[in-house]
C-alpha cells in the first residue's frame, strides 16, 4: 500500500529539483547537440540505473533505521531536515548559470556514454545526500516497504527521463532560454523553496 496523498507533494518537489540545470541535465543537453538524441539515450540509461540504485539504497537504509533504531532515526530526521533546508537556501541564493558545454565529441562509444551517465549518478556525493535526506518524509512505516519503493522509483525514473529528454531535445534553444534574464534563478528559487518546505516537514513529521 502507499499513501497516494504523499504523491501530490513528492511529484512536484522532485520534478522541480530534477528539471533545474545540474550535472546530468547539462550533460544531456551537451550530448544532445553533439552526438544526437539516439546516442544520448545510452547516457540517460546509465544515469537512470545509477539514480535508481542510489534511491533504492537510500530508501532501504532509511527504512532500516526506522525499524531497528528509532532513536537514531529521530536524530537523522533533524539532520536530514537541516540538510534539505541548507540545499534549499543555497538554491534560492544561486545566481543560476548554465555550465559550459564540453567540446563537440561525436565519436564516443555507446558503452562510454552509458558509463558516463552511470558514474555521474553513482559517484556524486551530493546526490547521495540529497536522496537520503529527501526520501524519509515519503516513507510510511505502517505500509510495506516494497510497494512504496516501487512507486517512488517509478516517479524518480519518469521525472529524470522527461527532464533529460527535454534538455537533450531543447539543445541551443533551451540554453538561450535558460540564460535569458532570471529564468534559471526563478527555477532555483521554486526548487529551493520546495526543498525548504520538505525539510521543515521532515523535522515536524
Amino acid at each position: 500500500m502507499f499513501d497516494s496523498s504523499i504523491l501530490f507533494v513528492f511529484i512536484p518537489t522532485f520534478f522541480f529539483v530534477s528539471i533545474t540545470p545540474g550535472m546530468c541535465m547539462t550533460l544531456a543537453m551537451t550530448l544532445g547537440m553533439s552526438v544526437g538524441i539516439r546516442r544520448t539515450m545510452w547516457m540517460m540509461i546509465g544515469e537512470l540505473i545509477g539514480v535508481s540504485l542510489v534511491a533504492a539504497a537510500a530508501v532501504i537504509g532509511v527504512a532500516s533505521l526506522m525499524l531497528n533504531y528509532p532513536d537514531v532515526f529521530v536524530a537523522f530526521k533533524w539532520i536530514g531536515g537541516a540538510y534539505l533546508v541548507y540545499i534549499g537556501v543555497n538554491m534560492c541564493r544561486s545566481k543560476g548559470k548554465m555550465s559550459a558545454t564540453t567540446g563537440q565529441q561525436t565519436n564516443i562509444k555507446r558503452s562510454a556514454l552509458f558509463y558516463q551517465g552511470f558514474i555521474t549518478a553513482i559517484a556524486n556525493p551530493k546526490g547521495w545526500g540529497f536522496m537520503v535526506s529527501l526520501l524519509p518524509p515519503f516513507i510510511n512505516a505502517k505500509y510495506d516497504l516494497a510497494p512504496q519503493l516501487v512507486v517512488l522509483l517509478s516517479v524518480i525514473i519518469c521525472t529524470e527521463f522527461i527532464s533529460m529528454m527535454a534538455y537533450a531535445l531543447g539543445g541551443k534553444s533551451l540554453r538561450l532560454f535558460l540564460n535569458r534574464g532570471d529564468n534559471i534563478k526563478w527555477m532555483n528559487i521554486i526548487a529551493g523553496g520546495l526543498m525548504i518546505l520538505v525539510g521543515i516537514w521532515l523535522v515536524l513529521s
